[in-house]
């Protein structure tokens, strides 16, 4: 293993130097914009196939989309990179406009694509799906005329899409915008500071209820200041979102995401089922804890709050080198991969003002690279987080040999790859404890993460669901929308707490991505389906990594239904793999509670 000193900031140079001022990125999207003109025209002069044999137009047109799709993603990444490392980079923020841009003529020739694959004859279509190359890509390109069927006329749809760029994704652009210029003050060490939203946050992990409960005054207050320009633009969001699905004839706002995310309803309220019933024991977590704090109850800002002896900090190259040593215990891929990301300075870890809250990892297809955003302030859950974006970095990195177009995995599996890494992470913190304090402190921290999962995801989907209802008819104020995640919060942590936080909706930036609807239950679904993958791994040992890979490259050409059915031999619309999974956790609890007695 290296003994090299790890950068915690990253190089993103090494795809475009010079950042938001970068002559060689303008470059390169004069260059996309180029080729996205040439795969227009390639589209709107391709000829329907009459038969197998004219399959080259096709295969013509999907090596375009395949580049086409890699340079959009590319400078994406890029932007994306731009405006979380520094959230007042102007330039950055211009370019946003124009990636939108882009993507929006983008998906204005995929629309026309799709609508020319409907009116494929269906004995055509079969025999040129039987065919190689054609064969490989059969899921998606089914599931691309299937969705156009859904849609409406090739017009209309543009219309939208164009519409979309000044109207529905700028609405998300500003929710960004208002966020980046939110300072929170807090009085620390004698003297006011104007913290960031990010960096406010993470003062929820103080050991010091003081510190949590002072925070909390100011964040809420942070966000209520805010929250007409945010009820606004969520409202909108909302509004242009429910227009497009009463037109396209989508009657249940779930639809869409559920379709995006390949599973079925009866899996998902399955789910739920099962966690709904199965939250007796982190209710019982809940008030444990709050003992342990000298408490009656917890409120919101308690949840995060450390249990046990957790006052020393891990540097960030403690946190690195202990992720690549449990890493090694369960493959040498996923640990080659880790090493290359540290030694390559493909993450931004550094805790200064200025960046915007929140992880994520975001990959560069045209340079087989990804880069990992958050901000480390050497918590055990810092590493976790880590870990988790470590995980998703491997996802797709292991599906760098998948044609382009079966790389697309939607979000739920998505979260396998980086809940499963996290996990190995905290299940070795665990194990590893130095005393009983440290175990009390670490297995704390990682049912955290399964109240999270359980309780604050639940909190969000109830909430979203019932913003939809009252949306059809007409605009939800804020007092209103704040009720809304009140009565979300109550349910979904079965009344656990003392103070909860209804401006939730507002300082989630989950609720105002405009790329993926319902940026909610494919966590929990990931993070449960993750569990049973890891059941498996324990049970196999270094001998799973291959047939764990394997799972992974299917992630985006099946239903998640029959990529369970196919790697673990399960049925997801049944109750028993959910129980299992469920049950893994609230062995965690079990143990917290004995420590804890």
């Amino acid at each position: 293993m290296s003994t090299r000193t790890y950068e915690q900031k990253w190089d993103l140079d090494v795809f475009f130097e010079g950042g938001s001022s970068s002559h060689v990125f303008h470059s390169f999207l004069e260059t996309l914009k180029k080729e996205l003109t040439e795969f227009s025209e390639l589209v709107h002069q391709f000829q329907v196939p009459t038969n197998a044999k004219e399959k080259e137009g096709l295969l013509h047109i999907l090596d375009d989309f395949q580049s086409s799709f890699k340079k959009l993603r590319q400078a994406g990444a890029f932007v994306s990179c731009l405006t979380a490392q520094d959230t007042t980079d102007r330039g950055a923020s211009l370019l946003q406009g124009k990636i939108t841009q882009l993507s929006s003529e983008f998906q204005s020739i995929l629309t026309a694509f799709d609508q020319k694959l409907v009116a494929v004859e269906q004995s055509v279509w079969d025999e040129l799906l039987s065919v190689e190359p054609l064969n490989e890509l059969s899921y998606v390109l089914e599931e691309r005329r299937t969705r156009a069927k859904e849609k409406l006329s090739l017009e209309q749809e543009n219309l939208i899409n164009a519409l979309g760029v000044d109207g529905y994704h700028a609405w998300g652009q500003l929710y960004n915008m208002v966020v980046g210029n939110i300072k929170v003050p807090f009085d620390e060490n004698g003297e006011t500071n104007q913290l960031s939203v990010g960096q406010a946050f993470n003062k929820f992990s103080s050991s010091d209820r003081n510190v949590r409960q002072s925070m909390f005054t100011q964040w809420e207050k942070a966000w209520d200041a805010h929250s007409d320009y945010i009820g606004e633009t969520l409202n909108h969001l909302g509004g242009f979102r429910l227009n497009v699905y009463k037109a396209r004839g989508w009657e249940n706002v779930l639809d869409e995401p559920l379709d995006i995310n390949r599973m079925s309803k009866e899996t998902l309220e399955t789910m739920w089922t099962v966690i709904t019933e199965n939250k007796a024991p982190f209710v019982e977590y809940l008030n444990r804890k709050a003992k342990l704090l000298d408490l009656n109850r917890l409120s919101w800002y308690d949840l995060d709050a450390p249990v046990g002896q957790t006052e020393s900090k891990v540097s960030y190259q403690e946190g690195a080198e202990f992720i690549l040593e449990q890493f090694g215990k369960f493959g040498s891929s996923l640990t080659e991969f880790t090493q290359k990301a540290f030694n390559d300075s493909w993450i931004e870890a550094e805790d200064r003002p200025g960046k915007r809250p929140g992880g994520f990892c975001t990959s560069f297809p045209e340079s087989d690279q990804s880069r990992i955003f958050m901000t480390f302030s050497g918590t055990p859950s810092n590493v976790s987080t880590l870990a988790h974006e470590l995980g998703h970095a491997f996802h797709q990195h292991a599906m760098a040999d998948v044609h382009t177009l079966n790389r697309s995995y939607a979000m739920n599996v998505a979260e396998t790859a980086s809940t499963f890494a996290e996990m190995i992470v905290a299940d070795a913190s665990v194990k590893n404890a130095k005393s009983e304090d440290e175990k009390i402190a670490l297995l704390e921290d990682k049912i955290q993460r399964s109240v999270a999962f359980y309780m604050n995801i639940h909190a969000r989907f109830l909430f979203e669901t019932r913003f939809y209802e009252e949306r059809k008819a007409g605009i939800v104020s804020t007092d209103r929308l704040n009720e809304l995640m009140l009565d979300a919060q109550k349910e979904a942590y079965c009344g656990a707490l003392d103070e909860y936080h209804p401006q939730f909706w507002a300082s989630k930036m989950h609720f105002y991505i405009t790329g993926v609807p319902f940026y909610n239950f494919p966590y929990t679904f990931g993070y449960l389906f993750s569990l049973g993958i890891y059941a498996k791994a324990l049970e196999e040992g270094t001998d799973y990594e291959e047939k764990y890979i394997a799972l992974l490259k299917d992630t985006a050409s099946m239903k998640v239904e029959d990529l369970a059915a196919k790697h673990l031999g399960v049925d997801l619309t049944k109750r028993d793999f959910w129980e299992k999974a469920v049950k893994l956790s609230i062995k965690d609890v079990e143990e917290f509670l004995e420590l804890t007695k």
